[in-house]
């Protein structure tokens, strides 16, 4: 095994382009930025040019959202810009400079309150220690070893990766080893032993946005954390989406969409999505990242731009001109079986709406249509308009309804009212607020 020179010591605070506060996610929408040519590939005391192609060792974001990439004993920051010595980040690890190299690493998700010390605390993996660190500093106590903090899960690890609740069973860690998988499941600390011989060797595996990403070579694959089936055409390079390379553009010509929101809602889960074009965006997890996803991704019978989106109870509903789109909210979203349905048959009303909303345990949605708001009563069956009110903003092309009230948006900007009763009588229009391009993640 290389050496950890003071054992990854570069600070994991890595975030998946985009993914960092403030940094591009793992996806980049911006071509990468050349990185400096590497040197001899020494492993000690070299540099390395991703660019170039590189087989991680781990990679992992820290408590900020910082996204780390690992080579040996360098490590990058984020997903542009030249390597540095991992211990420039961990200077306690300078101790263990006999050690050169990390051989999987992962973010600690873990929210149960007997157990909550460890939520966001990163730890890597050296043969048989594991480190813990937190705000960059190795925690007391550690290393240890991994059968003490994970009995069950074997040394010389490839890759580690965290898996919540909801997305997995339970809130569990993959642990990789070639082709076996270790479920360990964190409150219980037991562990299931899979074989994924369809899926490559991982020498690194990453979480971002729900997503699951195995890194072999300087390639990456999409996979499901319960199966381990292989999610898309893959495997792709890396240099595409995960870093900033200027002989590699984004994807497939990824370009960020124009400030302008077609609809935009908060599930029963916390997820707010912001719908433009033929995108969504996720804006409650910009911790670890924001970026453009097609919408067939999350919602694949939905194809073109929606009208409006809304929640209720445990389910999203998704207008699209003259039909309703009603999916059950979990991990991934599910249609319900029976949709689409006309809109007339499950609101009593004709499409195309501007937008739709429903304020925070509230029971009535309420419907944009022109210069008008429709409530309409969601206990009540049928379900018809109960009420029709005028407002003073035309041209609405999304809205949302939250614990600060309701915001419309209207093109680059949005007018923002303390309740749909006052947005109702209101004469004149609040001040225009411009939407923010950096929160999401579109093109002013």
């Amino acid at each position: 095994m290389k050496q950890l020179l003071v054992f990854l010591c570069g600070s994991l605070a890595l975030a998946v382009s985009l993914a960092a506060p403030t940094q591009h996610d793992a996806m980049m929408a911006d071509p990468p930025v050349e990185n400096p040519k590497a040197d001899e590939d020494s492993h000690y005391d070299s540099k390395f040019d991703r660019c170039d192609g590189v087989e991680f060792d781990a990679i992992a974001p820290d408590e900020t959202g910082q996204m780390f990439f690992f080579k040996g004993d360098h490590l990058w920051k984020g997903f542009a810009g030249p390597s540095e010595h991992a211990n420039g980040t961990f200077q306690e690890l300078d101790e263990y400079h006999h050690l050169g190299h990390v051989d999987a690493a992962f973010r600690m998700h873990n929210k149960d309150e007997e157990a909550q010390k460890d939520h966001d605390h990163i730890f890597f993996f050296l043969d048989d220690k594991v480190f813990s660190y937190y705000n960059h500093i190795l925690e007391k106590g550690f290393p240890l070893e991994i059968q003490q903090v994970f009995p069950g899960v074997p040394s010389h690890l490839d890759a580690a990766v965290e898996c919540p609740k909801g997305e997995c069973i339970t809130d569990s860690v993959l642990f990789f080893k070639g082709h076996e998988v270790y479920n360990f499941d964190i409150k219980t600390k037991t562990v299931k032993k899979k074989v994924w011989d369809h899926l490559p060797n991982c020498t690194s595996a990453v979480r971002w946005l729900e997503h699951y990403y195995c890194f072999h070579g300087h390639n990456f694959t999409r996979f499901h954390p319960v199966s381990g089936e292989v999610v898309g055409d893959y495997p792709k390079d890396a240099r595409r989406y995960f870093m900033r390379c200027a002989d590699f553009g984004h994807g497939a010509g990824h370009k960020k969409p124009p400030c302008k929101l077609d609809a935009i809602s908060t599930d029963d889960k916390g997820r707010t999505y912001a719908f433009m074009e033929n995108v969504y965006i996720r804006l409650d997890s910009h911790r670890d990242g924001s970026h453009p996803f097609p919408i067939t991704r999350s919602w694949k019978e939905i194809s073109g731009r929606v009208d409006a989106v809304f929640a209720y109870g445990d389910k999203l509903y998704i207008i699209q001109g003259n039909q309703i789109y009603i999916y059950k909210s979990a991990a991934h979203y599910t249609l319900i079986e029976g949709y689409p349905k006309p809109l007339k048959e499950e609101l009593g009303i004709e499409g195309p709406v501007n937008a739709a909303f429903l304020c925070p345990n509230q029971h009535v949605v309420h419907v944009i249509k022109g210069q008008k708001m429709l409530e309409i009563d969601l206990t009540a069956t049928p379900r018809t308009v109960k009420k029709e009110l005028p407002i003073t903003i035309a041209q609405v092309d999304a809205a949302m309804c939250d614990t600060d009230g309701v915001k419309v948006y209207v093109g680059p900007v949005y007018y923002k009212y303390q309740s749909p009763t006052i947005m109702a009588v209101a004469k004149i229009s609040p001040a225009p607020q411009k939407i923010s391009p950096e929160k999401f993640s579109c093109e002013a």
